[in-house]
């Protein structure tokens, strides 16, 4: 009994990695952009992409996708914020995204810690920059619970939110990497069922659900984080559904539409 028990669960996980690959998801391959987009992953710690964020990584740059990534911290809790530092670009290179695209900042008010509140504003004021300097036009980041519910994560989040609320008149795309439960989070590909279901029933176009291609590359770019490479989060990335399948949810989609239809009336 455990032993047919085990084989389903096998087989449930090898066709669900196999189930994806013949699909297309439509995410950024409409309107106006549809080409080549200018997307920022803002982020909070080193590792937070490789941990988080590898399916939809995988999936902009194999587009051809100009992707930025943008972490507001070092990662300085332990003392080990410079050596943190250098291994998310090397982690960067692993997902082919160059080292002059990745901006890691280190200021005072914004240190890593589960105790550390990060001001909205100061948040929206660093990213306001990078989306000016960068010439961004897809901003994609944490949900309000941050995934693990860090935080810095949230605060990242709302900074997000907070930009977007100041900066109306701005055609910008904004999405947040939806957070599952507990069973959902350690189901690896396997959640790609759920996430595909929620995808469907969500309003057309305010949610995608995109499967990473390429698995093997999200545990090499993390073991490049050798300082946090310890057991438990081998274990994390062999295990969790945010190494195989990412779903993406639109930031006030209806919302932004109204307003920018309002604009055009006046």
């Amino acid at each position: 009994m455990w032993l047919l028990a085990l084989a389903s669960l096998v087989f449930l996980w090898f066709a669900s990695l196999i189930a994806y690959f013949p699909r297309k998801p439509a995410f950024l391959i409409s309107g106006e952009n549809a080409n080549k987009s200018n997307a920022l992953l803002v982020i909070a710690h080193p590792d937070d992409e490789s941990m988080f964020f590898s399916p939809t990584i995988s999936f902009l740059t194999s587009r051809g996708h100009n992707l930025h990534i943008l972490c507001l911290s070092v990662g300085d809790a332990d003392g080990k914020g410079n050596i943190r530092k250098e291994e998310l670009y090397q982690a960067c290179v692993t997902f082919k995204v160059p080292r002059q695209q990745v901006k890691v900042m280190d200021h005072p008010d914004l240190q890593d810690g589960f105790g550390n509140k990060w001001n909205h504003n100061l948040l929206s004021k660093i990213i306001e920059e990078e989306v000016l300097a960068r010439g961004i036009n897809v901003v994609i980041t944490f949900d309000d619970y941050g995934v693990s519910g860090h935080c810095n994560h949230r605060d990242v989040h709302f900074g997000v939110r907070t930009f977007l609320q100041e900066t109306a008149q701005r055609d910008i795309e904004a999405w947040e990497l939806v957070s599952t439960n507990i069973l959902r989070k350690y189901s690896g590909p396997v959640d790609f069922w759920i996430s595909m279901l929620f995808a469907l029933l969500s309003p057309t176009g305010s949610a995608h659900c995109l499967m990473n291609e390429n698995p093997r590359r999200s545990f090499i770019a993390m073991s490049q984080h050798s300082s946090q490479w310890v057991w438990f989060r081998k274990l994390f990335v062999s295990f969790s559904s945010y190494t195989y399948v990412n779903t993406l949810r639109s930031i006030d989609r209806l919302e932004q539409v109204q307003r920018k239809g309002n604009d055009q009336e006046l």
